[in-house]
């Protein structure tokens, strides 16, 4: 019966309250204000009250879109950079949920990595632009494949540059969409060292996510984009008040919360939901609510489908959207892939499909770690994933 009440919440949650605290959003009218670094971002928060050195820096997309990136590092280490992408509905905090002891961030940053941690557009910390206000319906039109464009290659550049030095990569969940997607077309390489992919999603169409999949079937990003929603926000803070409460005081195991979406978690501490209401989840595009719905209907990874023969000519010269095509990763690129056999949004399935088309990978170049016992949250919030994972995965940085 708990299980079923939670059930029932998270889908209140997420669909019903989307709409509820949803707002329509006008065309362009006025025009965004620009400001430095947040005085209260990720670095003040989170990271330099454990010790850290940290510092904020804003990357401008090749479309104006403003980002945070933070750098942490222990001392005065000038080691390889890596950068870490967070997943769908999530931010950079994603990295620095759990203890400092158990955190990728700061694991990375003890072993003398220089550590970045990006912000997607439209989340806390990267909602600016050059022009257009985030309460604008123009700020909101993208989708994953606008982080592929512009996102990915702007935060890339921009470690880089400064460094001087090739970039380690870690992406969870979307994170690792786009990185896919992006090195499909032969985008980063000349920049990038590695990449480790944390329940990597090339493919959708077997995802068993109930919650996820009874969205997408149902068109329901769609029939919020046509009530004029742009912005998928799920953050009320009448809501995460009700869901603070209801774990704190109800005496349910509120780690079920995630599993209609997630599947199920297997080393979530109860406290960790706390956390995790404190700073999460975070709003995306609508938009992208809808392309992310597209690759589960139908079981393909391709670019934004307009569903409208002219549309689709005007934005890519051919009537259909133009696929990734994941055969098209390099060979010899260092791969790093975690996955969980309780996933139920990156499944093992979809997970095979992809591991199928890397058969022919250089095998030395390629560890593939395959988790029984994990679901989707376990890769960032899981109490075990410091040793289950990310010392695997620090290991492997070090050999590349």
């Amino acid at each position: 019966m708990a299980n079923t009440s939670l059930s029932t919440i998270l889908v209140i949650l997420f669909w019903g309250l989307t709409l509820a605290t949803g707002r329509k959003l006008s065309p362009l009218s006025t025009t965004a204000t620009l400001s430095s670094p947040p005085s209260d971002g990720i670095c003040s928060s989170m990271v330099m009250t454990q010790g850290y050195t940290c510092g904020e820096h804003l990357v401008t997309s090749q479309d104006g879109y403003i980002l945070n990136l933070a750098r942490i590092r222990m001392g005065e280490s000038r080691g390889p950079p890596v950068l870490l992408q967070h997943g769908l509905f999530m931010d950079g905090i994603t990295w620095l949920l759990l203890p400092s002891n158990q955190s990728l961030a700061f694991l990375l940053a003890d072993n003398g990595f220089d550590v970045w941690v990006a912000n997607t557009r439209g989340t806390k910390f990267s909602r600016q632009h050059t022009s257009l206000p985030s309460n604008s319906s123009d700020y909101w039109n993208w989708s994953w494949d606008e982080l592929v464009a512009h996102d990915l290659p702007a935060t890339f550049k921009y470690v880089h540059d400064l460094t001087g030095k090739k970039l380690h990569y870690v992406g969870h969940s979307q994170g690792t969409l786009i990185a896919l997607a992006a090195l499909s077309q032969d985008q980063l390489l000349n920049m990038l060292r590695s990449a480790a992919l944390l329940s990597p999603i090339a493919y959708a169409g077997q995802m068993t996510s109930p919650l996820a999949k009874n969205a997408a079937e149902n068109f329901i990003a769609e029939s919020l984009y046509n009530l004029g929603i742009f912005e998928f926000n799920m953050r009320g803070g009448s809501v995460i008040k009700f869901l603070k409460d209801l774990c704190n005081n109800t005496g349910i195991d509120c780690t079920n919360l995630l599993t209609s979406f997630t599947g199920q978690n297997c080393c979530l501490n109860p406290s960790i939901v706390n956390v995790f209401l404190d700073h999460e989840p975070q709003s995306t595009a609508t938009k992208n609510m809808i392309h992310l719905s597209q690759m589960i209907r139908e079981g393909t990874t391709s670019m934004f489908d307009y569903e409208n023969r002219d549309e689709n000519m005007k934005h890519y010269g051919q009537p259909t959207p133009p696929a990734y095509d994941m055969k098209r990763l390099p060979n010899d690129l260092p791969l790093f892939l975690s996955y969980g056999g309780a996933d139920a949004l990156s499944d093992v399935k979809d997970v095979q499909r992809l591991l199928e088309i890397l058969k022919d990978h250089d095998a030395d170049k390629l560890v593939v770690q395959y988790r029984n016992d994990y679901a989707h949250a376990d890769y960032v919030m899981g109490e075990n994933a410091h040793r289950d994972v990310y010392e695997p995965l620090i290991s492997f940085f070090r050999l590349q």
